[in-house]
């Protein structure tokens, strides 16, 4: 069925908006768009969770059914996860609840349009968009909205305009992704975004273990405190690795995201082998996890740099057990 003609989307109409439901990514996405003009007049909140996070950012919304979510709206935002999208789909075309006059949104990275067909197929706008970006329930989770990339899949080219119309509206910048290729897409975000939380963790994890060996304390005293509680901190394992790494990650991430691997050192990069079977002895020592995550991303590295097969196979072969033959 062809979807209904809208108005210019030069000036996009101010609408009421239902968001189901009020997770993270719906209430931040509820927040942005109140700030343009729309108005969240309802939202699903099961979790007491939602409910508190609903009051705090978006108190002007009454908690409803998504079918009386939807019968209120004109804009419906589907911010479910991914396992329940179909099923909230499902409820709402079965309920009667949508119509052609709306326009119905989901935020599910992994599912592009084709999940919204039966919604589509009685008239209304569909789009999934999708923002790049992590949200961590706090005030100002809408501000990551600015400049954020939204990728955005539609069944035709209205739909295509409003999701794009929407996203810009929140100050993000949308791009066009094919059906085919969100499942691509959304593991590319996710492999990015999560294991980067992973690999950070896991490395100052690390080296919480070696600031936290006890000492004499003598090297501490030296750094300057400008008051008890920089004292405090410069003693605290935990701060002391985040100061170690932070600026290191940031620059790395930097230099990454403006070339690739064109700045990547490092002993891989170097063909430095005994380096990196010693990396592996003592991350085995103190952690198995961190020492088989180590060797799967530096045999990736490798290849990738085409190091040479005596970085290959000491990577591959320096297994638990076998690491002391090396020193």
């Amino acid at each position: 069925m062809d979807s209904p003609a809208l108005p210019s989307l030069g000036t996009p109409a101010r609408l009421a908006v239902g968001i189901v439901s009020a997770g993270r990514v719906g209430v931040a996405l509820g927040v942005a768009l109140e700030r343009v003009g729309h108005v969240v007049g309802a939202a699903t909140a099961r979790s007491e969770a939602s409910r508190d996070r609903l009051a705090r950012h978006l108190p002007g919304a009454r908690i409803a059914s998504p079918a009386d979510v939807a019968r209120s709206s004109e804009l419906i935002v589907l911010a479910v996860p991914d396992s329940a999208l179909s099923d909230v789909i499902r409820e709402l075309v079965d309920s009667g609840a949508v119509h052609s006059g709306h326009i119905v949104v989901h935020t599910a990275g992994a599912f592009g349009a084709d999940v919204l067909r039966p919604i589509h197929r009685l008239g209304a706008v569909v789009a999934a968009i999708h923002p790049a970006m992590t949200f961590a329930g706090t005030p100002d989770d809408a501000e990551h909205f600015d400049g954020c990339g939204w990728g955005v899949t539609a069944p035709d080219e209205i739909g295509q305009a409003v999701g794009e119309s929407l996203v810009l509206e929140t100050g993000g910048r949308p791009v066009r992704i094919e059906e085919a290729q969100r499942p691509l897409y959304h593991a590319a975000l996710a492999h990015g975004s999560n294991h980067l939380v992973t690999l950070i963790a896991d490395a100052l994890l690390a080296l919480e273990a070696v600031i936290g060996v006890p000492g004499d304390g003598t090297a501490l005293t030296h750094m300057p405190a400008s008051s008890l509680e920089a004292q405090e901190e410069s003693l605290d394992p935990d701060a002391l690795a985040s100061r170690l790494l932070g600026p290191l990650v940031r620059v790395s991430l930097e230099n990454a995201l403006a070339a690739g691997g064109a700045f990547l050192t490092g002993p891989v990069m170097r063909g430095d082998v005994g380096t990196v079977r010693r990396h592996l002895d003592v991350l085995g020592r103190t952690d198995a996890g961190i020492a088989e995550s180590y060797r799967a991303m530096a045999l990736r590295t490798a290849r990738k740099r085409r190091s040479g097969s005596e970085m290959i196979s000491a990577i591959e072969n320096n297994g638990p057990g076998e690491q002391n033959e090396h020193h």
